[in-house]
C-alpha cells in the first residue's frame, strides 16, 4: 500500500497537480508514513523525472514550474510533522541562491532551488535583486559551500562577477563553489569571471555542483 502511495506521489508531481500532491501528503501522515520517506521515495522521484525530461526537451518550462509547485505544496503539508519529529534529511551541501542585483527574474532561480532541494541540498534563497554583500552575509551566516547567482539580463551579468569579487574580498571564496546561470550566460562567461561552473538549466546546475563537490 505504501509503495502505491509513493507511486501516486511521484505521478502527482509529474502531472503538476498540487491539489493531488497535498492530498497524498495528508494521506501519508494519516497512515503514519515518515514524511522524509514520502519526500525521498514519493515526490523526489517525480521531480527528477520531470527534470530529466525537461533536460532532454521532452517536457517544457511550464511542466517544470507545475511540477515544482506540486512538490512545494506537498512539502508545506509534510513540514510541520518533520519539525515535530525533529527529522531532517541528510544534507549534501548548503546552497545560497539569488538573482543578481538589478534583476527581478526568478522563475529559473526557483526551479534551480527546487532541484537542489530535491537532491538533498539545504537551500537558502535570497530572492531577486540581491546585492553582493547580501550573498556574503548569508554565506557566512549559514556556512554555505555553494553559491548560485542567476542573471537574466545582459546588463545584470556583471552582478555575477561582483558576487565572486565580494566573496574573495571577504575571505570566503576558497570555501565555496560558485555556479552561474541565466539566459545570456554561457561557459565562456563563467570562465571569464572566475566562476566554478555554469548551469544551462536546473538539472545541469545540480549535476555540475555535485561534480564540483565530489558528492
Amino acid at each position: 500500500m505504501t509503495e502505491e502511495l509513493f507511486e501516486a506521489m511521484c505521478q502527482s508531481v509529474i502531472d503538476g497537480d498540487p491539489d493531488e500532491a497535498m492530498e497524498l501528503a495528508r494521506e501519508s501522515l494519516t497512515e503514519g508514513v515518515d514524511p522524509l520517506e514520502s519526500i525521498d521515495k514519493g515526490y523526489v522521484p517525480g521531480i527528477h523525472h520531470v527534470g530529466d525530461r525537461f533536460h532532454t526537451g521532452e517536457m517544457y518550462l511550464p511542466d517544470m514550474m507545475a511540477a515544482a509547485r506540486a512538490m512545494q505544496q506537498a512539502i508545506t503539508v509534510l513540514e510541520p510533522e518533520m519539525l515535530a519529529r525533529a527529522s531532517k534529511r541528510q544534507v549534501v551541501g548548503r546552497v545560497v541562491i539569488g538573482t543578481a542585483k538589478g534583476d527581478i527574474h526568478e522563475i529559473g532561480k526557483n526551479l534551480v532551488g527546487m532541484m537542489f532541494m530535491a537532491d538533498g541540498f539545504e537551500v537558502h534563497d535570497l530572492g531577486v535583486d540581491v546585492t553582493p554583500d547580501q550573498f556574503v552575509d548569508k554565506v557566512r551566516e549559514v556556512g554555505a559551500n555553494v553559491v548560485g547567482v542567476s542573471a537574466l539580463l545582459t546588463t545584470t551579468m556583471l552582478g555575477q562577477r561582483a558576487v565572486i569579487q565580494a566573496l574573495s574580498d571577504a575571505g570566503l571564496r576558497d570555501g565555496v563553489k560558485v555556479i552561474v546561470g541565466g539566459a545570456p550566460v554561457n561557459r565562456a562567461w563563467a570562465a571569464e569571471i572566475g566562476a566554478d561552473g555554469y548551469g544551462e538549466d536546473a538539472v545541469g546546475a545540480v549535476a555540475i555542483t555535485r561534480t564540483l563537490l565530489g558528492v
